[in-house]
């Protein structure tokens, strides 16, 4: 196109002179002109036909699927289009769209509302009006998804592996399709988007089948799922090859049937082989259909061998394995049949069973015809059975066997006879030997006797009980033992029904074999000389028993001095000596039979060879003893026993008793010395004087003595303490301690261990003597106090306890209220002492990180070692660094403004305890805390900020310099008000038009106040002043508010208004005038261009001396403007510093700036804002 503003002259406002009819020749001048361009831009060429057609490819969809049509032509730049839809034109919505110039209606989601015929038509952009329509393309919207066929060929079921099928998926309608494959609810991956699938089958591919189609990249519309296709897959089956008969070995003339199988269904044909060679038919070997069956009509020697069979279906290329293979045997001669009996008894009685086997000992399928005596009793399986005999069962049995049904086979069987008895024997028990009572050890023999037939099992009972072992057997043989005594008896049986009566019963009574019992007469066996000694010998059993005696292993016999009585019962000694001491024992044994008994017990007889010495005791043997108190005297001769003792006191006889002599309580009347002497037998007696015991009777009752260790006034807990009760006085003492008249303990030393304040109390003591029921006096009290141990407390003297390097700190640990400690220091656990010390204080005056850690103390007494607990821990942290120290702006402003406020927060990433130092541009602040503010900044607040910290006193610690934070100001915007309404205006107007205008390129909104107070709903960029708004003088300012930095500006200076009513009757008395003057001075000029002659170019004036520009008025500053001097009264508001530094000239809108100027220069819109302002048609 011809760049059209070339050919337009440029239009600039010029001074009020001009007049508005200039306005409609400039209007007049411009359409001529367009209809220059338009006629000349236009070509003779014919317009063509859009093509319009499917950007998809198909015009038949579904609900929901995209569509996209097209209308062009080979070229295509600069044609907008229109589109129709059965005659009415296509608007866009939320689903139909249109691309740039409308090329292209793309419909989103179809519906039936979007079906129909489709036309469009174009014309060129900025051209007269001419279209030409395409050929109609007809959109038709199915209401609802298709469902697709799946089609299978071949159609038969079921399928083997390694046959093919194909599957196809056919949707029948519209076209475009891809397509998706699922065998049940999985993707098939592959063929992609195919129609049909091929299908090589394994076991694998077994299962349902369907498809769905789609017709875009997101898969929409998807049609409905195609029903299932259901795809049987199997092995291909082996044939089952077995004998219709049910024998595999024939015999000459026999009939065979053998039959091949499928487990499957029906199509199958068979082949038969034998020893790998295909079977024909002929004479004798025959096939039914199929050849399912083979026929072998009379078997002989060549037809024996290995069978096997093939299947293959029928059409189908599916052949199948051989078969397992069978063979098949023929015999050269026929069977031998054996006839047994079970149980094979000669003799059976009523009620028992008998069962008849036939036995051929090659092949199978035999029927068995059975005899007894010459009658046929029936055909059956190889076994003849009668369940109960009787008498009639009696004779003689044989068997015949057949099998098949064209030729039989039989051969008589052994002859079996049977005899039936009707009567049962009683059994009779014999036993030997034949004796009562038997022995442990001695052997009996228990027989029982049926006496009739064979096969019976014995059954032995001893009383009510049966006898478990051994089992069946005849004859039992007992090694005797106690538990074999009681009454013997059996019984036979044989099979389940029949049994004798029981035997009568043979009694058999055991003993044990008696242990002799050897003992002393006298009663003792120890001896004194010329004493007489008398032992016996005897067993608690009846007679029959006769004795033996030894001495020290050897047999006695009888002599002068030792004799025996009948039986040798009795051994009698007459006058003891050395050589008779010894160990004596005998043994017992039966006349006439092997029964020993075992030796006697042993008894030793000693023969002493002095008298005996008597020993006298005291218990208890207290050598001083008090009143009340009990006391015991024993005699003890320390061999042999049957004495009798004499007691004496002092030289009185106190009488004659057993061993001890009694004094219940004691008094000093038994003071004295104690003797005993001991006697033994009737014609000799044995004295011997007691040595002298000597009894002391002290009268006073003794206090025990108490002591304590450690004896001090404070004991704490975790101490042992240790309290002694002790009688000085005699012996044999026990010790009772007593807590608060509690006993405690009955040891003389009672030891508290742990000591805590539970134990706290009063301790006493006494003694007693158990023996002799003896209490002495209550000790004296001792009052046992137990404090608890004082934990010590560790406190840090620094105020601070994470440090820096080189910083010092000190810790204190003490116990309160005490000196009598002493102290050791721990870090993590670990004594950084070799000992406990006086010390309090740890002090650490210069850190490094080695002092990094837990600290503790703990206390331990001066006096003695008892430790307190650790104290609780002061965790000293020593940093690797020196602190860093921030400061953080707030608000994080890059720019300030006048006025604002901002602070300045010193922080420290570490520890406590700091006093700030501010720094500005380098040069220390008189700020001392950790915020800096600044509440209103200015220009003089610019510069870069630091922070330092520091702690301490000797040495002070100082951190290194914060980073700096600049502070940049910038002087807030101003905010003016400038006059819109011109004087022109005046003709038209009753109100005045302020402008509110902020030094800064930014967008402003405004706020306006009027005598101070702000006027509600005023925030546009201008105000309108009207006499009912400002009936009175008013002063007026304004300021820009926005939300961007800075968010407000400075307030305007104030402006005052006049009364506007009385001005503007004067100035429309002035402005008449103006009006018709200027009139008649411009018609003049017309004149004086229209018939004054031309001068040359060296005398020609310049043109613009006649009709002044609104830029050559500001460049004359003398240009009076007493229009708005009288309306705003300069004189009232003289114009701000800033409006004098920018230049204020004269024009319609006072104060007018250099921008303003430039803006009224623009376009010719501005003239018809402007009230129709006269325009200037200068170059």
């Amino acid at each position: 196109m011809p760049d059209r503003k070339a050919r337009f002259p440029s239009v600039v406002y010029t001074s009020a002179l001009s007049g508005p009819w200039k306005m409609g020749l400039i209007k007049a001048f411009s359409l001529i002109y367009f209809l220059a361009v338009c006629v000349a831009d236009d070509t003779e060429k014919e317009i063509p036909v859009p093509i319009l057609k499917s950007v998809n490819g198909w015009l038949d969809v579904f609900p929901t699927e995209s569509v996209v049509l097209s209308c062009g032509m080979d070229s295509d730049s600069g044609w907008e289009y229109t589109w129709n839809k059965d005659g009415l034109k296509v608007e866009p919505d939320d689903i139909v769209s249109f691309d740039t110039n409308r090329t292209t209606l793309s419909i989103s989601s179809a519906s039936a509302k979007h079906a129909g015929d489709y036309s469009c038509q174009r014309h060129l952009k900025g051209r007269p009006a001419h279209y030409t329509s395409s050929s109609t393309v007809t959109l038709t919207v199915y209401g609802k998804a298709p469902t697709p066929t799946l089609i299978k060929e071949p159609n038969v079921s079921p399928m083997y592996v390694g046959e093919t099928v194909n599957f196809t998926c056919n949707v029948g309608v519209s076209s475009g399709w891809n397509y998706e494959w699922f065998k049940g609810e999985d993707d098939l991956p592959k063929p992609a988007n195919s129609k049909t699938i091929n299908l090589h089958l394994s076991l694998s591919d077994k299962g349902n089948y369907s498809c769905r189609a789609y017709r875009d990249a997101k898969k929409t519309p998807l049609t409905e799922f195609s029903a299932d296709v259901v795809q049987d897959v199997r092995e291909i089956p082996v044939p089952i090859l077995k004998s219709v008969n049910g024998w595999l070995d024939v015999f000459p003339t026999e009939s065979v049937v053998l039959s091949c199988g499928m487990d499957s269904d029906s199509g199958w044909e068979y082949t038969w082989n034998k020893d790998g060679l295909k079977v024909e038919p002929d004479d004798i070997v025959s096939f039914d259909t199929n050849r399912t069956t083979l026929f072998i009509s009379s078997a002989s020697a060549k037809h024996a061998g290995d069978y096997s069979c093939k299947g293959h279906l029928k059409g189908r290329p599916v052949h199948s394995t051989s078969s397992s293979t069978v063979t098949l045997t023929v015999y050269d001669k026929k069977p031998s049949v054996i006839l047994t009996q079970d149980p094979d008894y000669k003799v059976m009685f009523p009620g028992e069973s008998v069962s008849f086997s036939c036995h051929i000992n090659v092949s199978s399928g035999w029927e068995y015809v059975w005899h007894k005596g010459g009658s046929v009793l029936g055909i059956s399986e190889n076994k003849y059975l009668v369940n109960s005999v009787g008498k009639g069962n009696s004779g003689l049995y044989t068997c015949k066997a057949k099998r098949g049904t064209t030729q039989v086979f039989f051969t008589d069987s052994s002859q079996v006879n049977l005899e039936v008895k009707e009567n049962t024997p009683d059994p009779t028990v014999i036993k030997g030997p034949d004796f009562n009572p038997m022995y442990v050890g001695e052997t009996v023999n228990f027989t029982c006797n049926v006496g009739v037939s064979s096969g019976w099992n014995y059954k032995w009972y001893k009383g009510e009980d049966d006898l478990p072992k051994p089992a069946n057997s005849k004859t039992i043989n007992l090694h005797l033992s106690l538990s074999d005594k009681g009454n013997y008896s059996c019984s036979a049986k044989r099979g389940e029904k029949i049994s004798t009566g029981y035997s009568a019963d043979v009694v058999q009574d055991v003993r044990e074999i008696p242990v002799p019992v050897l003992k002393s007469v006298n009663g003792w066996l120890d001896v004194f000389p010329t004493e007489s000694v008398v032992l016996s010998c005897g067993m608690d059993s009846d007679s029959g028993w006769e004795y033996t005696w030894n001495k020290d292993g050897l047999k006695v016999e009888p002599d002068d001095i030792v004799s025996f009585d009948t039986n040798r019962a009795t051994l009698s000694i007459s006058s003891a000596s050395a050589k008779h001491a010894g160990d004596y024992s005998c043994k017992g044994h039966l006349k006439g039979r092997p029964v020993h008994s075992t030796s006697s017990s042993t008894v030793t007889l000693t023969v002493y060879d002095k008298k005996p010495s008597v020993i006298l005791t005291q218990d208890p043997d207290y050598k001083v003893m008090f009143p009340g108190e009990s006391v015991s005297f024993s005699c003890h001769i320390n061999v042999s026993s049957g004495w009798e003792y004499v007691w004496h006191k002092g030289g009185s006889v106190l009488g004659i008793s057993e061993n001890k002599y009694l004094v219940n309580s004691v008094g000093k009347g038994n003071s004295g010395l104690y003797t005993c002497k001991a006697k033994r037998g009737t014609t000799q007696v044995f004295f011997t004087d007691s040595s002298q015991v000597n009894l002391e009777v002290k009268e006073k009752k003794p206090t025990p003595l108490v002591t304590r260790e450690p004896d001090s006034d404070k004991l704490y807990a975790g101490e042992s303490v240790s309290l002694n009760c002790k009688v000085p006085v005699s012996s044999g003492w026990e010790y009772q301690w007593y807590k608060d008249e509690e006993n405690i303990s009955s040891n003389s030393n009672f030891i508290i261990h742990n000591a805590s304040s539970s134990d706290n109390g009063i301790y006493k003591c006494r003694a007693n003597r158990d023996k002799s029921i003896y209490k002495t006096e209550m000790s004296d009290e001792r009052v046992l106090q137990i404090s608890e141990i004082p934990v010590p407390v560790i406190k840090n003297i620094t105020p601070w306890l994470d440090i820096f390097p080189t910083e010092s700190v000190k810790m204190e640990c003490e116990m309160h209220g005490s000196s009598d400690w002493k102290y050791i220091w721990y870090k993590d656990g670990k004594a950084i002492q070799s000992s406990y010390s006086d010390q309090t204080t740890l002090s650490i005056s210069s850190a490094s990180a080695s002092n990094h850690g837990q600290y503790t103390c703990r206390g331990m007494l001066k006096s003695r070692p008892v430790n307190s607990y650790v104290s609780h821990g002061l965790k000293v942290s020593v940093y690797d660094t020196k602190p860093r120290v921030t400061v953080i702006q707030n608000p994080e402003h890059d720019v300030m403004h006048t006025g604002d406020s901002v602070s300045l927060s010193c922080h420290v990433n570490f520890s406590s305890g700091w006093t700030y130092v501010w720094y500005k541009d380098g040069a220390p602040s008189t700020e001392s805390g950790i915020v800096y503010n600044i509440s209103s900044v200015v220009m003089g607040s610019t510069g870069s900020y630091t922070c330092q910290v520091k702690r301490g006193q000797d040495p002070v610690f100082k951190s290194d310099q914060s980073k700096p934070v600049k502070l940049s100001i910038s002087e807030r915007p101003q905010a003016s008000i400038i006059l819109l309404t011109g004087w022109s205006e005046v003709f038209s107007t009753n109100s005045l038009v302020l402008k509110c205008m902020v030094d800064s390129a930014d967008v402003w909104n405004y706020t306006w106040f009027k005598d101070q107070e702000e006027i509600h709903g005023a925030h546009k960029e201008k105000h309108h002043v009207t006499p009912t708004n400002d009936p009175e003088q008013s002063s007026y300012t304004c300021h820009g508010i926005r939300t961007g930095r800075p968010s407000y500006s400075k307030p305007s200076a104030s402006l005052k208004t006049k009364n506007l009513l009385l001005k503007r009757r004067i100035l429309l008395s002035i402005s008449g005038c103006l009006f018709f003057g200027l009139i008649a001075v411009f018609l003049g000029c017309i004149f004086l261009r229209v018939f004054r002659k031309p001068a040359g170019d060296e005398d020609k004036p310049e043109e613009e001396n006649l009709f002044l520009t609104m830029a050559q008025m500001k460049d004359r500053m003398d240009a009076p403007c007493p229009l708005v001097d009288y309306i705003t009264d300069a004189e009232l508001n003289p114009p701000s510093k800033e409006g004098e530094e920018n230049g204020v000239i004269c024009s319609e809108t006072t104060p007018l700036s250099a921008q303003e100027d430039q803006e009224v220069k623009t376009e010719i819109q501005d003239t018809e804002e402007n009230n129709d302002g006269l325009v200037s048609f200068k170059q």
